[in-house]
């Protein structure tokens, strides 16, 4: 995350380390991807239930899980503000989108079942089945004609 002007923006990208096998990379492309199907999802007028059912069906289409735990958020002044953004959803339903809106959706799938463990330490979390999962992260804001992505990266991990 960082502060500029007073306002927030938060990002997250999953890299690979060493030689990874064809499930890890696929996980991590699915999850790559289903970030830009909730992107596409948002414009002027579209609901956050539009926005969660985009990274949902194109996870749960190649056989991964969203994390239903933790969602992504609104993002301004303050780092986690509302409304809240989650990672699946009916379309339709929800919050309506309105020019201006700035949100950070963030995409954590999961190899296995949906399910984490938030350990006693509080902070660290893991799949209840200890399978693989991803995260990727934009700051967006809602513009006239769609998504603008205010977070986007030059060469880390292709986002």
């Amino acid at each position: 995350t960082l502060i500029f002007g007073g306002f927030h923006g938060d990002s997250a990208v999953t890299l690979p380390v060493g030689e990874v096998d064809e499930e890890s990379r696929n996980l991590l492309e699915t999850t790559r991807r289903s970030l830009y199907a909730g992107i596409e999802a948002l414009r002027p007028g579209s609901r956050l239930g539009d926005v969660g059912s985009a990274v949902q069906e194109s996870v749960e289409r190649e056989g991964f899980s969203v994390v239903r735990d933790f969602a992504g958020h609104g993002i301004g002044r303050d780092l986690h503000e509302g409304p809240e953004v989650p990672n699946y959803g009916t379309p339709g339903m929800g919050v309506v989108l309105q020019r201006g809106m700035t949100l950070a959706i963030e995409p954590m799938v999961n190899a296995g079942g949906f399910e984490v463990v938030v350990e006693g330490d509080g902070w660290t979390v893991r799949t209840r089945d200890r399978g693989r999962s991803a995260h990727f992260e934009h700051t967006v804001s809602v513009g006239p004609d769609g998504a603008e992505v205010l977070t986007r990266l030059n060469g880390a991990g292709g986002i």
